[in-house]
């Protein structure tokens, strides 16, 4: 019998897209944690998109996004990409995802051609060694009612995700310093396809960004239903060659949150030291009525 698929075979099926015309594609979506498409999802299937019109030889090194509204999990997203730009080192092109006859995201991004130039990046922050960390599955039941813990074990299943420290929702009503810190990896190897690894890295990138936020108020998030919040606007730099099936060190920190929303800042690196990725989003964080 063959051998069923595994959550990396379905997440890999879930972003591939169906080209229903040159410049036009058609993606599937899933339920998340909360009543609507995970943004990553999206961001990561409008980065699909805007690839697959890039010639292979040019890389992603920027995308810039803005979420519009809550995408339907019930429903197919349509993808049109407008070739904005061909020149002779850079490609850009703006995606919008659309639902219903409206748009729920619009994305710009933009690929490079190779070239050599200046060097120099920060340095890696301290960090315990990803192995050394409990897995999701060994974390997430001691800190969340069962039903919410399994949960988000299957919302994640395709992605090894380690917390260094305790996550927002194991220190409620206990405000600390607003970083933090988890490793990661998808659970099986990737091709050796650069846009593949980009667009991993765009998934994942959405899931914890925003957690500095909650631990500077002691707020729990999401899965315990303390605040209420969505992604506003994302953006990535990449900067230098990884992958996303190999560890990666999300270091993240929230400089400032008002108005109802709150800023999280992040850098992305390769186990042996490289900067690979520079992200920062805003999102919605509010507190419940009572």
């Amino acid at each position: 019998m063959p051998e069923a698929p595994s959550a990396l075979d379905d997440l890999l099926a879930l972003l591939d897209l169906e080209r229903i015309e040159q410049d036009i594609f058609r993606g599937q979506s899933r339920s998340a944690i909360v009543p609507r498409v995970f943004g990553g999802q999206v961001a990561a299937q409008a980065m699909v998109a805007a690839g697959r019109t890039v010639p292979a030889d040019r890389l992603a090194h920027s995308l810039h996004a803005y979420f519009l509204v809550p995408g339907d999990p019930g429903a197919p997203i349509v993808y049109e990409v407008d070739r904005i730009r061909d020149g002779r080192s850079f490609t850009t092109r703006r995606v919008v995802a659309i639902q219903h006859g409206q748009p729920i995201f619009h994305l710009s991004a933009s690929f490079q051609a190779h070239e050599e130039g200046l060097d120099h990046q920060d340095a890696m922050p301290a960090a315990p060694d990803p192995e050394s960390l409990p897995t999701a599955e060994e974390m997430l039941p001691l800190h969340l009612p069962e039903a919410v813990a399994r949960r988000l074990v299957e919302a994640r299943a395709a992605v090894d995700l380690r917390y260094a420290e305790t996550p927002p929702w194991g220190s409620v009503g206990e405000p600390r310093e607003p970083r933090s810190q988890v490793w990661f990896r998808t659970h099986g190897k990737l091709a050796d396809d650069p846009l593949l690894h980009v667009v991993l890295a765009t998934y994942v990138s959405d899931m914890t960004l925003l957690d500095s936020v909650l631990l500077a108020h002691g707020r729990g998030g999401w899965a315990v239903g303390d605040v209420v919040g969505a992604s506003l606007d994302h953006a990535m730099w990449f900067h230098r060659p990884f992958r996303a099936d190999e560890w990666l060190l999300y270091d993240q920190e929230s400089p400032s949150s008002s108005g109802g929303r709150g800023l999280g800042q992040a850098k992305i690196w390769t186990r042996d030291g490289r900067l690979a990725i520079s992200v920062i989003q805003e999102g919605v964080v509010r507190v419940p009525r009572r």
